[in-house]
């Protein structure tokens, strides 16, 4: 069974000028302990579509389900608190708190003790290529690319069942691509989680367990990766 089904998505916006129908009658689903890829041109709807299934926004029409409840009915906060976690562009880091802190905050959150919080965090950072001079340095104080790091270890640290990453290695050189790639992979295949990452990197996308492929709104292609 999925753990995360779209059902004949749609969702639509008005700007100023005219209606835009970003997502169009859309259906797919993703399993635990899988690694997705959803590509696609700018403008397709891949980021429209992972709004949607982070429960930040609810379809015009169809559903979102998550093991068979309907998104729109749950508490959606609770939703990414407890079953989804969520990579945004814009990171989304406590500007108060360190790396390190940003890491620690959603395992505490859920009850892990600190010493216990510390040393998964800092393993969590390694792992993205971060190096521990970078785990005492506020947000302000790092570059984008070791922001988004950081945003990827938080949000692997939250635990859950669904990882959704919007362009997570968009900022990145090769060497610590690889590094983030590894560790979505891992999370999918070692702990469990459906992993859904948005992404325009060929590279990346032949990582995947599967690739969707989104046009003008519609998912037009789904294939195995090779």
């Amino acid at each position: 069974m999925s753990v995360l089904r779209a059902e004949h998505v749609s969702y639509s916006y008005q700007t100023k000028y005219q209606t835009i129908e970003a997502v169009k009658d859309v259906t797919c689903e993703f399993e635990k302990g899988r690694f997705y890829a959803v590509t696609g041109e700018s403008g397709s709807g891949k980021s429209t579509l992972l709004s949607l299934l982070a429960g930040l926004d609810l379809p015009k029409e169809g559903r979102i389900l998550i093991e068979g409840e309907d998104l729109a009915q749950m508490d959606r906060d609770r939703y990414r608190r407890e079953k989804a976690s969520v990579v945004y562009q814009a990171f989304h880091l406590f500007p108060l708190l360190s790396a390190l802190e940003n890491v620690m905050f959603p395992m505490e959150l859920c009850g892990m003790k600190k010493d216990e919080a510390r040393s998964r965090a800092k393993e969590l950072l390694a792992s993205t290529g971060l190096g521990e001079k970078s785990f005492t340095q506020l947000p302000q104080m790092m570059s984008g690319g070791e922001q988004q790091r950081v945003a990827i270890a938080r949000a692997v640290a939250a635990g859950g069942e669904i990882l959704l990453a919007d362009e997570p290695t968009g900022n990145l050189d090769t060497e610590n691509e690889k590094n983030i790639v590894e560790l979505l992979k891992n999370s999918a295949h070692e702990k469990g989680y459906a992993v859904i990452v948005i992404t325009h990197n060929p590279e990346v996308a032949a990582q995947a367990d599967e690739v969707f492929v989104m046009r003008d709104g519609r998912l037009k292609v789904r294939e195995e990766a090779v």
